[in-house]
């Protein structure tokens, strides 16, 4: 108890304290007038309340990686926990917030736009098809995974369930951001918050002993690296790339500069909680990490959900419970194709944000989110984990030359930078769906191309200098 107590308090004293620091570094200024003021469509463009804009942003990164990323990462033990902890703070947190700010400061620009100006129009290209394909194999697998629970709970038919799920993808994908977004996500990610916080209640009403085995050597039940697969594995509760995507959705609907630390980072600080509430549920409902993976090669990880959730709340709790985990991965895959369309629009549409060019776009990204939802959800989840990863760097990259260019402290995106860079590339090495190389092999790989990265940045910055 008193370790999660403990990794708890230090997730808010980052928001408080190198939260604090990171606002100062960027200079966020009240003084200048915001895209949902200046840019107001009243589409995509228009100024929410804060604790809405809040509540959707958490809403939308969370997704399913604070759950199931978590419960995976469960099976190292809680070693787990610092990855989660140190991440959010010093890479997630600085990742969503210079993700959503310099959005902010662009005029509410997509990440492909920023990525070009600020990397280079040489990277234009590879960073369209590279995040569209990303979006898409996003949308896919949180259309697969709630499409499969809710066969689960109901008994009706999975094509049913695909359907009705796409069907409200194309409404959310089109409709303005205050109909369906606006109205009924803030409820959502209450919701979510609360069945969340009510699961590690019952833990302290019980009196049950947090983690079986406090030990941080390495758990994993087929000794399994730590370094690079658990960094993958843990990513929307540590750092996600999938989160610089969603940013930029909110920075089109935020009233005021300041109000950035709270949205942006401190949304990803409420999502660390969550996955260190989901990791310490995984390492306390199952006596050892052995029966964890039993568990999950069984049922997968949306059966360790139903698990645990019915047996700590109960047949209706655990419902609650389950739907909660539905709803946060249909919500985060709706927006997932509505940034798709966003990011085809901001070339196609320039000014003219016509209704029929919205349906057009909207048609065209949800034709290959079905067209991937074919595939199985296993294979679509281990490339997307590996993408999220190598998104993250390339946003923590161009954030760095954001900061470089307008002679801020670069390093608190720099170091976190480099750290991914060698988490993708030693991954890439090692992993089956690389080039299968041994761990040891596939670690000194990845730290030497990430200290290659920061030679080449620094050798640049002289350069221009």
């Amino acid at each position: 108890m008193l370790l999660f107590l403990s990794a708890v308090l230090l997730l808010l004293c980052g928001y408080f304290i190198y939260g604090t620091i990171v606002e100062r570094i960027f200079g966020a200024d009240d003084k200048r007038p915001t895209p949902a003021i200046a840019l107001c469509d009243n589409v995509d463009f228009m100024p929410l309340s804060d604790w809405r804009v809040f509540l959707i942003q958490f809403l939308n990164i969370a997704g399913l990686g604070p759950v199931f990323g978590a419960i995976l990462g469960a099976l190292y033990g809680p070693v787990a926990l610092f990855w989660i902890v140190l991440g959010s703070i010093f890479a997630g947190g600085v990742h969503d917030y210079m993700a959503g700010m310099i959005s902010l400061r662009e005029k509410g620009s997509s990440l492909v736009q920023i990525i070009e100006k600020y990397m280079g129009k040489k990277f234009r290209v590879v960073a369209m098809i590279f995040m569209i394909g990303f979006l898409l194999l996003l949308g896919a697998v949180f259309a697969l995974a709630p499409a499969r629970m809710l066969v689960s709970l109901s008994g009706w038919d999975f094509s049913w369930w695909i359907t009705i799920i796409f069907g409200y993808y194309f409404l959310a994908t089109l409709l303005p951001i205050d109909k369906i977004i606006g109205r009924f996500y803030p409820l959502f990610a209450l919701m979510l918050i609360g069945v969340t916080f009510a699961l590690i209640f019952v833990l302290f009403f019980n009196g049950e002993d947090f983690y079986h085995q406090i030990s941080f050597a390495n758990q994993h039940p087929q000794n399994l690296p730590i370094f690079p697969l658990m960094f993958v594995t843990i990513a929307c509760g540590a750092l996600s790339g999938f989160h610089a995507t969603q940013s930029p959705l909110m920075s089109r609907c935020l009233s005021k500069e300041s109000r950035g630390r709270a949205i942006f980072y401190g949304a990803m600080i409420t999502e660390g909680v969550v996955a260190l509430i989901w990791a310490t549920l995984g390492m306390t409902f199952y006596p050892d990490t052995q029966h964890l993976l039993s568990a999950i090669s069984a049922d997968g990880p949306g059966g360790v959900v139903s698990q645990i959730s019915s047996g700590y709340l109960g047949v209706v709790g655990g419902s609650l419970a389950v739907l909660s985990v539905i709803i946060l991965s249909i919500t985060s895959g709706d927006t997932a194709f509505r940034s798709a369309r966003l990011t085809i629009g901001d070339y196609w549409m320039k000014n003219k944000n016509t209704l029929l060019k919205r349906i057009v776009i909207s048609l065209l990204v949800l034709s290959g989110g079905i067209a991937l939802s074919f595939f199985d959800l296993t294979v679509i989840w281990t490339y997307f984990g590996w993408a999220n990863q190598c998104l993250a760097a390339i946003v923590l990259w161009t954030a760095s030359f954001y900061l470089r260019k307008n002679g801020k402290f670069y390093w608190i995106t720099l170091l976190p930078a480099g750290f991914i860079s060698a988490v993708c590339v030693a991954y890439i090495m090692y992993d089956k769906i690389g080039f299968h190389l041994s761990a040891s092999l596939s670690s000194w790989t990845g730290a030497f191309i990430a200290v290659v990265l920061m030679i080449v940045f620094m050798a640049y910055r002289s350069k221009k200098l």
